[in-house]
């Protein structure tokens, strides 16, 4: 890498594009009741067009984060950049269902290239005792991206229509290359990988058939699909295949997928469970939080993202200072905090959840949530990043954003199958009363994912303090030719 580079400027371009892929999963989210009315579509549809792009956002990013390595973060950035504006363009021009599903299936293989790069620069770019402020503007924009999805996507839906929400991710595509090309270095750990064909087909597979099954199984009635095909047999299916994909890494002596060793750092593999949880969590809340002030409250899709505003602007607000912060405290205390303050800030929207609510009376419950994911991103990635092996740095970047990834799809799925079967359950016991029975659905389901934020604060509770004199601890040594890594 040349030293002349400016690490903060390279840092700044390749954000924008990180920001850009994230704000695309949660941006769909408001404009969920506006695509069933106009595409002529049902909700489980639309669900498939969130977790579709966090299918194929999650499966190859073990894989991409490995072609970094050997071609080159900066050129699969770029790559990956290229397919996501391009694809974003296709998403706005879909007329139907179907061809936005397949769009964004693809647009979500062009996150897939870009993601891994952006934590794999900061290790390179950054030395560990100057990590944390970079990790807190990685965490600025992660958790901004997350949170204000909605209320660009609510401005963009009213004023000019769902398409646009896509359409505005190609002017800010093109300015992200050219930034990227202009800023960021090219660096080349010309590392020569073979490619786990066979891992990177079980876990595609194995992660397909979970999420299917998961998902269409109220639409299915937990039943037969096709011929004697029935959803637990799917589900099953994805299990085995996920089984399989364990014990291939396991076995597999020459250059494993995901280096199981890499998990003898009980920090990174706390991380990857928190990472897992949070992504469940920051992908779950929306969907029932917008069906409900949308629907129940009749709020507007603007008026519903500038309900979530000033959680954004909270979030994004806090994360530089908490990943500051992250350098000089043990960084677990930072993220179990920010678990559980999320958790009772979604609690206080079940609790508040009424018919007859006031709608800004759910803002302080929501400013709670924006100070737990303003405490999250920044300290959780530092603590499991940096206690890593640098040679190991490409392959741990790949699996914790994966783990994140995986449970944003699980989380898009569950909830998406826990509404519908409320809303059905509801309506009936309501009577047909709308309101009453869309509110007990959502309320209720908004408890699935404060479950599992608390989850997510007790696995935080085994991460280590990271100690910045020191350099980064070693992995113990991977079985032959995954030390090359």
């Amino acid at each position: 890498m040349p030293r002349q580079a400016n690490p903060w400027a390279a840092l700044s371009a390749l954000c924008l594009g990180f920001f850009m892929i994230l704000l695309d999963t949660t941006i769909v989210s408001i404009a969920i009741p506006a695509m069933v009315r106009e595409l002529h579509t049902t909700l489980n549809s639309v669900v498939w067009v969130l977790s579709v792009y966090l299918l194929t956002y999650a499966v190859p990013m073990l894989f991409t984060s490995r072609l970094g390595d050997r071609f080159g973060p900066k050129r699969v950035f770029l790559a990956g950049l290229a397919v996501f504006t391009l694809a974003s363009l296709w998403c706005g021009l879909s007329g139907s269902a179907e061809m936005l599903i397949a769009a964004r299936a693809v647009q979500g293989l062009g996150a897939a290239l870009m993601t891994p790069q952006t934590l794999a620069f900061i290790t390179h770019l950054f030395p560990p005792a100057k990590r944390g402020p970079a990790m807190g503007l990685w965490g600025g924009v992660a958790g901004l991206a997350t949170i204000a999805g909605p209320l660009l996507g609510g401005l963009l839906v009213d004023s000019l229509g769902w398409e646009w929400i896509f359409f505005v991710n190609v002017p800010i595509g093109v300015v992200a290359i050219v930034l990227t090309v202009a800023l960021v270095p090219d660096w080349q750990p010309k590392h020569a990988h073979s490619f786990d064909v066979p891992g990177i087909l079980l876990s595609a597979a194995g992660l397909l058939c979970l999420v299917f099954g998961i998902q269409n199984g109220q639409q299915y009635s937990w039943g037969r699909v096709f011929g004697p095909v029935n959803i637990p047999e799917i589900i099953g299916a994805g299990v085995l295949l996920l089984v399989a994909f364990v014990v291939w890494q396991r076995l597999n002596r020459r250059e494993p997928l995901l280096p199981l060793t890499v998990f003898r750092n009980r920090n990174f593999s706390a991380g990857t469970l928190t990472a897992t949880a949070i992504g469940f969590a920051m992908t779950g809340m929306f969907v029932p939080l917008v069906v409900y002030v949308q629907d129940v409250l009749g709020m507007s899709p603007t008026s519903a993202g500038l309900l979530t505003a000033p959680m954004s602007l909270l979030s994004g607000l806090i994360a530089p200072f908490i990943g500051r912060l992250s350098d000089r405290v043990n960084a677990k205390y930072l993220v179990v905090v920010g678990f559980l303050a999320l958790a009772a800030g979604l609690l206080g929207v079940a609790l508040q959840a009424r018919a007859d609510t006031h709608p800004w009376s759910l803002v302080p419950v929501l400013l709670l949530c924006g100070i737990g994911t303003g405490c999250v991103f920044a300290p959780m990635s530092n603590v499991t990043m940096s206690s890593v092996d640098r040679r190991m740095a490409g392959a741990a970047s790949g699996i914790f954003n994966t783990s994140r990834q995986v449970g944003g799809v699980l989380g898009s799925a569950a909830i998406g199958v826990l509404l519908q079967a409320r809303i059905t359950a509801t309506m009936a016991a309501e009577h047909g009363n709308a309101p009453v029975a869309l509110t007990t659905a959502a309320r209720e389901t908004m408890l699935l994912p404060a479950a599992v934020l608390v989850l997510g604060a007790i696995a935080a509770l085994a991460m280590k303090r990271v100690v910045r004199d020191a350099p980064p601890a070693a992995t113990p040594e991977p079985v032959s030719t995954t030390a090359n890594l």
